[in-house]
């Protein structure tokens, strides 16, 4: 059955993934282990960023109860301006960008469809989209939004943001295209 939530849901535009942990967890500060990204949107993609805006307002209403009947005035929220809380990093430069987490492994497809296994195939730096729910929370005096990690879509490759270097490109002068050899020469 499809999740029906399409008023704290978002189906972003076009985005980068960085801090990719997607195909296993990372243990967070309490201990419970999760996957996560986060998801670069670019300040121009307004119609995204309208949708985020608009999924956060949902979750506030959605979720008064557990904010004691009424929405603080401060609370923490998941969108962020990325050359405000990290202006050294150029790949967040004119980008917004929310922290999605998961306690279950995210759906991660690629354009045709397909599932992708390979942890090679997805890192952060590459470009794609992300389904992703916004809710509430209130936890140890903490209130605020939250952005779930629902699902990725992979479109195209990017620069890694790693810093690592794929086997293929370090190689590259070096790699034998010569298919006449055989391998019992």
């Amino acid at each position: 059955m499809a999740n029906t939530n399409n008023d704290t849901k978002v189906v972003t535009g076009k985005v980068r993934f960085s801090y990719a942990h997607v195909f296993e967890p990372v243990t967070d500060d309490e201990g419970k282990e999760k996957y996560s990204v986060s998801i670069l949107i670019d300040k121009d993609d307004k119609k995204t960023v309208k949708a985020v805006e608009t999924a956060i307002e949902n979750a506030k209403k959605a979720g008064i109860t557990k904010f004691g009947g009424k929405i603080p005035a401060n609370m923490k929220l998941p969108l962020r301006d990325g050359d405000e809380e990290r202006p050294e990093d150029e790949a967040y430069k004119g980008k917004y960008f929310v922290n999605a987490n998961a306690g279950t492994k995210p759906g991660l497809i690629d354009r045709k469809g397909r599932a992708i296994l390979d942890s090679t195939e997805f890192y952060s730096g590459c470009y794609g989209f992300a389904s992703i729910s916004f809710y509430a929370f209130n936890t140890k005096g903490n209130k605020g939004i939250a952005c779930g990690l629902n699902n990725i879509m992979k479109t195209e490759d990017g620069e890694s943001l790693g810093g690592r270097s794929r086997a293929e490109d370090d190689f590259a002068d070096l790699i034998d295209d010569d298919d006449d050899e055989s391998f019992l020469d």
